[in-house]
C-alpha cells in the first residue's frame, strides 16, 4: 500500500474550500486549485475540432468553467454544473458575457435535468467520485441524455506515473461501470491532463511521486480519454 493510500480519503476532498484558499484534502498539502490552467484542456478542444459536441451540452464538473467557455464561444448551448459553489461563482465571471446556463447541481443525482442533453463533457470527474457514487453518477447522466447521447470523459488513469488510488481508475472499471448504466464506450486511450504544478508540488513529494512536466512547467498526468454512446440501461 502507498504513502498516499494510507494518509488519503480522496472521497472527502473539499472542492469548496480549495475554491477559496483552503485545503483540498486534511494533511495533503493541496492548496490552489490544481487543475485550474486557465484555458480549456487541450483534449476539450481537441474532442471539440473532432465534433464530440453537439445539440445541449452539458460541462459536468465543470470547475472554474474555461472547458464550458471554450464550448459556448465555439456555439455550443451549454449547461455548466459543479457541486462546489465557489466554483461556479468563478466560473460566471469567467464567462461573463457567454451564454451558459450555470448551476450548483449534485452530479449523482442530477434532478431536473431529465431527458435534458446530448453530448456530455467530463473533465476529470469520474476519477474524484469514489466506487458507488461512480455508479451513480453514470447512471445520473444517462437519465439527464436523451437517445442517442454522447459522452467525451477524462479521467485519471490507473497505469506507471500516474495520481494514486484511488484517485486513479483502471480501464476495467471505466468500461464495467458504464456499460452497467446503460453506455457503450466506443474509444478509450492514453492522454495527458495538464495541471499547475504549484498547487500539487508538496503533495507529489508526500506521495513519492515525480509528475512529467510540459514545456510550460505544468503537470502531465495520464488519464483515459473516453468516447461512449446512450444506449439503453
Amino acid at each position: 500500500m502507498s504513502v498516499a493510500d494510507e494518509s488519503y480519503d480522496f472521497t472527502t476532498a473539499d472542492f469548496n474550500a480549495v475554491y477559496t484558499g483552503g485545503d483540498l484534502l486534511p494533511g495533503a498539502a493541496i492548496k490552489g486549485v490544481p487543475w485550474d490552467i486557465g484555458e480549456p484542456q487541450p483534449d476539450v478542444v481537441a474532442m471539440e475540432d473532432a465534433g464530440r459536441f453537439d445539440g445541449a451540452v452539458l460541462d459536468i464538473g465543470c470547475g472554474p468553467g474555461d472547458n464550458a467557455a471554450f464550448l459556448a464561444g465555439r456555439g455550443h448551448r451549454v449547461t455548466a454544473v459543479d457541486a462546489a459553489s465557489a466554483a461556479i461563482e468563478q466560473a460566471k465571471e469567467r464567462a461573463r458575457g457567454l451564454q451558459i446556463s450555470f448551476a450548483v447541481a449534485d452530479a449523482t443525482r442530477l434532478d431536473g435535468y431529465e431527458g435534458h442533453f446530448d453530448s456530455v463533457l467530463d473533465s476529470a470527474l469520474f476519477h474524484t467520485l469514489g466506487a458507488e457514487d461512480r455508479s451513480r453518477y453514470v447512471a445520473a447522466v444517462h437519465r439527464a441524455t436523451r437517445p442517442g447521447a454522447r459522452l467525451s470523459m477524462l479521467c485519471f488513469a490507473d497505469v506507471p506515473g500516474g495520481m494514486p488510488a484511488p484517485l486513479s481508475v483502471s480501464e476495467e472499471e471505466v468500461r464495467t461501470t458504464l456499460h452497467e448504466a446503460g453506455w457503450h464506450v466506443t474509444h478509450l486511450s492514453l492522454s495527458v491532463y495538464a495541471g499547475v504544478a504549484g498547487p500539487v508540488k508538496e503533495f507529489f513529494e508526500k506521495t513519492g511521486k515525480r509528475p512529467e512536466l510540459d514545456e510550460q512547467g505544468r503537470t502531465r498526468l495520464p488519464v483515459w480519454k473516453v468516447f461512449a454512446d446512450r444506449v439503453s440501461a
